[in-house]
């Protein structure tokens, strides 16, 4: 029993085989250029155009049992589920042990410049006053503050 797709498609190949053969007559009223490139884009056309699917091909399954029983579990098994999941598990650990570390290495950066700050001769209310940012960028001497 033919489909409505297989319908539109035996129509569309007899409409490309009309257009192909009225093309083909008049190709000698048409410069030599233009047919070479119509006749390029039919073989691309061609070659690009889906292949029908082949009806009543589905595979026939066959069952492992003498007596028509079912084949004894060949899935997934306890040991088999854990295998697969050990990847996830190890890149979510992978993940995990990013992030501490970054987290571990910014505190200990943060820590490191208020321990800077602190222990300065200027007083942090210095950093933040704008006419200490003019002195800084006037005095190329004094671009270093602490040393």
């Amino acid at each position: 029993m033919k489909t409505q797709a297989n319908l539109d498609m035996t129509r569309v190949d007899r409409l490309g085989q009309a257009l192909a053969r009225r093309l083909n007559d008049h190709a000698t009223e048409l410069p030599h250029d233009i047919t070479e490139r119509l006749r390029a884009a039919r073989m691309q056309a061609l070659a690009q155009r889906k292949r029908e699917p082949i009806l009543n091909t589905v595979p026939q399954l066959v069952m492992a049992g003498a007596n028509g029983t079912p084949p004894l579990d060949e899935g997934l098994n306890l040991w088999s589920r854990l295998a697969s999941a050990l990847p996830v598990m190890a890149l979510l650990f992978g993940l995990a042990s990013i992030h501490v570390f970054q987290n571990e290495h910014r505190t200990n950066e943060i820590a490191s410049l208020d321990a800077e700050l602190l222990t300065d001769d200027l007083p942090p209310d210095a950093y933040t006053d704008p006419g200490f940012l003019i002195f800084l960028k006037s005095n190329p001497s004094h671009s270093k503050v602490s040393d």
